[in-house]
């Protein structure tokens, strides 16, 4: 039996993007739908729901993020952002939003693609829920809440545990800082930096071959912190700095 091919939905008023986009992913095997606008982006996630949303920012007849917004009110389909904003401040608040990622414009095929993929893995293994995962030598067995390195058991604190579950529930894509002190921490500390950057500067020195040059838990300056895809430890990028 043929599998059914990922589809996915290219909102972009730039006709020149759209057709990029169209090419790139059908070459991927996948079916791609266009909107020029947020209103036809909406009607068609509605009507003809896809797989993955690529969204841009700059729409003629709403924000971007107006879109994100109202999508994230009844639909958790991966969605990845693209923008010509590549402020910090930016990033974090379309994340904040429910964006899976985000790609600043101009921007390759390929990158997209891994990015795109990443995201929708992420959504199966949560809706799979996936007992185990491997990151290069970094296993964790959720089932048992037990971490190996090389197959040998790593002993972490509770809060240590709960910051790597997150990040893997999420791997791939760039968690904010106030996501993670929100979900490990609680609201009252959500502007406690500080103890993010000691808790992950502890959880390198015990999963990391080399904490200061990590290769899994990587570091997006200002936005956040990214655990690798599971398919493969990337090598660091210049996004990807020790914090």
């Amino acid at each position: 039996m043929t599998e059914t091919p990922a589809s996915v939905l290219v909102v972009d008023d730039e006709v020149q993007i759209r057709r990029f986009l169209r090419t790139g992913f059908e070459l991927d095997g996948f079916t791609v739908q266009e909107a020029e606008t947020g209103a036809e982006a909406l009607r068609a996630a509605t009507l003809k729901p896809s797989d993955l949303v690529i969204l841009d920012l700059g729409l003629p007849d709403m924000d971007g993020a107006d879109v994100l917004e109202r999508l994230r009110s009844w639909s958790s389909v991966p969605l990845i952002v693209l923008s010509v904003r590549a402020s910090e401040n930016e990033k974090v608040r379309l994340l904040e939003l429910g964006a899976d990622d985000y790609v600043v414009k101009p921007f390759g095929m390929a990158e997209l693609l891994a990015r795109a993929h990443s995201a929708m893995r992420r959504q199966l293994r949560a809706a799979r829920g996936e007992p185990m995962m491997k990151f290069g030598p970094l296993a964790i067995d959720f089932a048992a809440r037990a971490v190996f390195i090389n197959d040998r058991r790593v002993t972490l604190t509770p809060k240590e545990y709960r910051l790597l579950q997150i990040l893997a529930q999420h791997s791939g894509n760039v968690v904010t800082h106030q996501f993670l002190l929100r979900e490990v921490w609680g609201n009252e500390h959500i502007d406690d930096t500080h103890y993010l950057r000691i808790f992950v500067r502890k959880l390198r020195r015990k999963i990391e071959a080399d904490p200061t040059q990590p290769r899994i838990l990587l570091t997006e300056l200002g936005v956040g912190y990214r655990l690798v895809s599971p398919d493969a430890s990337a090598p660091q990028t210049a996004a990807a700095v020790a914090q």
